[in-house]
C-alpha cells in the first residue's frame, strides 16, 4: 500500500484546453440539465476505462521511485508517445463537444477557436520546446529563473501556474459534473466529487508516468471516435463537403450566413486579442510545458510537438465536420429536439454526442460518452500534476528550502498539494454549478500569456532581462489580466449585472501582454545594480546550453 502513497493529477488542456472548454460548461449551465436515461454501454466503457487507468496507475507506482519519475517519467517517453500525450493534454472534451458545438451553432466562424488553439503550436516548436528542455528540470520556472534570483522567479512563475491551474480546474469539473449528470444520471455533486477522487488517485500514485498514459489512451479513444463519426457523416454526401455545406444551408435558421465569418467575434480588435490570448496562451500554458521534460532530449522534445501539432490539427478538422454533421444529422430530427422545442436536448454543446447516437446507436453513444468522460480525467490530471509540482518544486524545494530538499520530501509535499487540490476542485466545482463560468477559461489564457509566455519568451531570448524587470512584468500582466476581464462585459455586465461594462472587450490579452511586455523591457532597462549586471553577463552560458544541450541532465548546475 505503500506505493499508493498519493494522488495528483490536474486538468488542463486549452487544454484541454481550450476557451471552448468553457463555452461547453457555461452552456449546460445556462439551461436546465435533463437527464437521460441511464445509458448502461456508457456506464460499462467508463467503468472498464477506470479500472484500465487504475491498473496503469498500479503499475506506474512500482516505477516511481525519484523525483524526476515523479515529475517527469523519468524522461524515458518518446517524441510519438509524448506528442500523442500532449495531444490527449491540449483536446479537452470540452474542446470537442465545445467547438462542434459553436459550429452547430454558428458554422464557420465556429473555426476561430479551433485555428486559435492550432496556431500556438508553431511558436512551441519554433521558439520554446528545444531551448524549454535543454534548460529546465522539472517546471518551466526552471527556466526563467536559470540565470534570476531563484526566490523572486519561482514566487512568480508558481503563483501564475497556480491561478491557470486552479481557473482552468474550475471549468473542467463544472464542465465534467454536467456532462456526468446528463449522460448517466449521477447526481452533480457524485459526478464531481468522482472526478476529484481519480484525478487524485492518478496523480498520486502514479505521478506523471501514470498521467501520460492515461493521456496515450484517451488521444487514441478520442482520435478513433472523431474519425468514425466523421466518415460516418461523410458517407452520407459521398465524400462531397460542398454537398454538405449546401444541406447545412438549407437547414439551419442562418441560411447562407452559416457559411460566413463575423458570428461570434465581429469586433477587431476583440477578434485579435483572442486570437492572441489563444495562440501565446498555449505556449505559457504550464502544464502543457512541463510535458517537454518528459523526454530524453532536446530532438525528442522538437518531434512531440510535431506530432502533436499533427494529431491535434487532425482533430480539429474532424471537429468541424462533425459540427456540420449534427446540422444536417440531428437539427430539427424529433428524436433529439428539447421537450420546449427550443433546441436540441442539453444545449448545443451536446450536438457531437446526439450526432454519434445518429450515426452509431447507442453503442456508439456509449463509447463517445465515455471517450468525453475519460478526457476530462485525463485534462485534470495534467492540470493537477502541474500545481502540485510549482508549489513541491519551485516553492518548497527551490525557495523555502533553498534547493536543500530531497527527493522523498519534495515528492511528499507534492502529494499534500495534490489531495489539497483536489479537494479544492470539488469544493470550487460544487460551488460554481450554477454560474457562468465561461470566463474562467478565457481568463486563463490571458493570465498564461500576459504572465507566463511573456517572462518564459524574454528570459530565453532577450539578454537584457533581470529579476526586478521579470518580476514586476509578470504580475503586471497577471494583475492587468484579471483586472480586465472582471471589468469587461463578461464579468461585470453578464455576472453582476450591470448595465455596461467599464471596459468594452471581452478578451483583454492585446492589452494585458503589452503591458507585462513594457514594464518587464522598462524596469530591466532601468535596474543598473551589480545583480542585474551579472545576470546579463550569465546570457552567454545560458544561450550555449539552450541550443547545444551541453549540460542539460545535471539541471542544478546553473
Amino acid at each position: 500500500m505503500k506505493r499508493f502513497g498519493t494522488f495528483s493529477s490536474v486538468v488542463a488542456g486549452l487544454t484541454t484546453l481550450g476557451l471552448s472548454s468553457a463555452a461547453f460548461a457555461a452552456g449546460a449551465i445556462d439551461g436546465a440539465v435533463q437527464k437521460q436515461a441511464t445509458n448502461w454501454t456508457a456506464i460499462v466503457m467508463f467503468v472498464a476505462f477506470v479500472l484500465a487507468t487504475l491498473g496503469i496507475t498500479y503499475w506506474a507506482a512500482s516505477k516511481t521511485k525519484s523525483a524526476k519519475d515523479f515529475y517527469a517519467a523519468g524522461g524515458g517517453i518518446t517524441g510519438f508517445q509524448n506528442g500523442l500525450a500532449i495531444a490527449g493534454d491540449y483536446m479537452s472534451a470540452a474542446s470537442f463537444l465545445g467547438i462542434a458545438g459553436l459550429v452547430f451553432t454558428a458554422g464557420f466562424d465556429g473555426l476561430i477557436y479551433s485555428i486559435g488553439f492550432l496556431v500556438g503550436w508553431p511558436v512551441i516548436l519554433f521558439l520554446v520546446a528545444e531551448r524549454l528542455r535543454n534548460l529546465g528540470k522539472y517546471t518551466f520556472a526552471d527556466v526563467a529563473s536559470y540565470r534570476l534570483q531563484q526566490g523572486p522567479i519561482r514566487s512568480l512563475a508558481a503563483s501564475g501556474t497556480l491561478v491557470v491551474v486552479l481557473l482552468y480546474l474550475i471549468a473542467q469539473m463544472v464542465g465534467a459534473g454536467k456532462l456526468i449528470q446528463l449522460l448517466f444520471g449521477l447526481d452533480y455533486g457524485i459526478a464531481v466529487g468522482l472526478v476529484g477522487v481519480l484525478m487524485v488517485g492518478y496523480v498520486m500514485f502514479g505521478g506523471m508516468l501514470a498521467t501520460t498514459w492515461v493521456q496515450i489512451i484517451k488521444a487514441v479513444l478520442l482520435l478513433s471516435g472523431a474519425t468514425f463519426m466523421a466518415l460516418m457523416v461523410m458517407t452520407h454526401y459521398g465524400f462531397s463537403m460542398e454537398a454538405m455545406f449546401k444541406h447545412a444551408t438549407e437547414v439551419h435558421s442562418k441560411g447562407i450566413k452559416l457559411m460566413q465569418p463575423g458570428g461570434l467575434v465581429s469586433d477587431p480588435v476583440d477578434a485579435i486579442s483572442l486570437g492572441l490570448a489563444l495562440m501565446f496562451g498555449t505556449a505559457g500554458l504550464p502544464h502543457i510545458l512541463m510535458r517537454f521534460f518528459t523526454v530524453s532530449d532536446a530532438k525528442e522534445a522538437r518531434k512531440s510537438v510535431f506530432y502533436a501539432t499533427g494529431f491535434i490539427g487532425y482533430f480539429y478538422i474532424l471537429t468541424f465536420i462533425i459540427g456540420f454533421g449534427a446540422i444536417v444529422l440531428v437539427l430539427n430530427h424529433p428524436e433529439f429536439m428539447a421537450a420546449d422545442g427550443k433546441g436540441i436536448m442539453g444545449g448545443s454543446n451536446m450536438a457531437a454526442i446526439h450526432l454519434a447516437k445518429a450515426v452509431g446507436g447507442d453503442l456508439f453513444l456509449g463509447f463517445i460518452s465515455a471517450v468525453a468522460f475519460a478526457t476530462i480525467l485525463a485534462v485534470v490530471s495534467g492540470l493537477t500534476l502541474s500545481g502540485a509540482s510549482a508549489v513541491s518544486h519551485d516553492l518548497y524545494a527551490s525557495v523555502w528550502r533553498k534547493g536543500r530538499a530531497s527527493d522523498a520530501d519534495e515528492i511528499r509535499v507534492s502529494k499534500i498539494t495534490t489531495m489539497v487540490l483536489g479537494v479544492l476542485a470539488i469544493i470550487l466545482g460544487i460551488a460554481f454549478e450554477k454560474q457562468n463560468i465561461a470566463f474562467m477559461v478565457g481568463l486563463a489564457f490571458s493570465i498564461a500569456a500576459s504572465a507566463n509566455f511573456p517572462v518564459l519568451f524574454m528570459s530565453m531570448f532577450w539578454k537584457g532581462l533581470t529579476t526586478k524587470g521579470a518580476f514586476y512584468g509578470g504580475f503586471a500582466g497577471l494583475i492587468s489580466a484579471s483586472v480586465l476581464v472582471i471589468l469587461g462585459p463578461t464579468i461585470w455586465k453578464d455576472v453582476m449585472g450591470h448595465a455596461d461594462a467599464l471596459f468594452p472587450y471581452k478578451n483583454p490579452a492585446i492589452f494585458s501582454m503589452t503591458i507585462a511586455f513594457a514594464i518587464t523591457y522598462i524596469v530591466s532597462k532601468i535596474d543598473g545594480s551589480q545583480t542585474a549586471k551579472d545576470e546579463m553577463e550569465a546570457f552567454e552560458a545560458q544561450y550555449i546550453r539552450s541550443q547545444t544541450g551541453l549540460g542539460a541532465e545535471g539541471a542544478s548546475e546553473h
